[in-house]
């Protein structure tokens, strides 16, 4: 038996490796101010402090240790009527998203992204449920995946 979401000759398409690195940066910032969150148990003079500096940092490292994981579980396929959208491991989620439904398709790049020439797609639809980010895409992919989408989804809302 075949799982829908897993169609017969179509590959999920994925995000940009660089999104790992990126990911990692932001993994490493978040470490940093835990581990700096620790430091007045130190000025109070707790004999545990140390501990809970390991604890932060042993947290942030077996979260780091999943995210090639992750980004590796983040995809999406272009289907006849709509963009389905998948990631997650432990918890996954899976998204159908209409052509015709879409209301906005917005690329974010942040300085980070910018530098790592990285973009985060962004859809929009009458239903708030449905918002999704596909983060992590290569700039040119990005744009090409909009151009595509705005012309899918002005096709599919005119025979509406």
């Amino acid at each position: 038996m075949t799982n829908r979401l897993d169609l017969p000759g179509i590959t999920w398409r994925r995000v940009s490796q660089k999104y790992v690195v990126s990911e990692f940066i932001g993994l490493f910032g978040t470490t940093v101010i835990l581990a700096g969150a620790t430091a007045p148990l130190y000025l109070l003079g707790w004999h545990l402090a140390p501990f809970a500096t390991a604890a932060a940092v042993g947290f942030m490292l077996l979260f780091a240790a999943f995210t090639p994981r992750r980004v590796r579980a983040i995809g999406y396929q272009l289907r006849e009527d709509d963009l389905v959208f998948r990631r997650g491991i432990l918890y996954q989620r899976f998204v159908a998203v209409p052509y015709g439904r879409m209301q906005l398709i917005d690329i974010n790049r942040g300085p980070l992204s910018r530098a790592l020439g990285l973009s985060d797609l962004r859809f929009v639809t009458a239903a708030a449920t449905t918002a999704l980010t596909i983060p992590g895409l290569a700039q040119a992919d990005a744009d090409d995946l909009r151009d595509r989408l705005v012309e899918l989804a002005e096709s599919r809302r005119a025979g509406l």
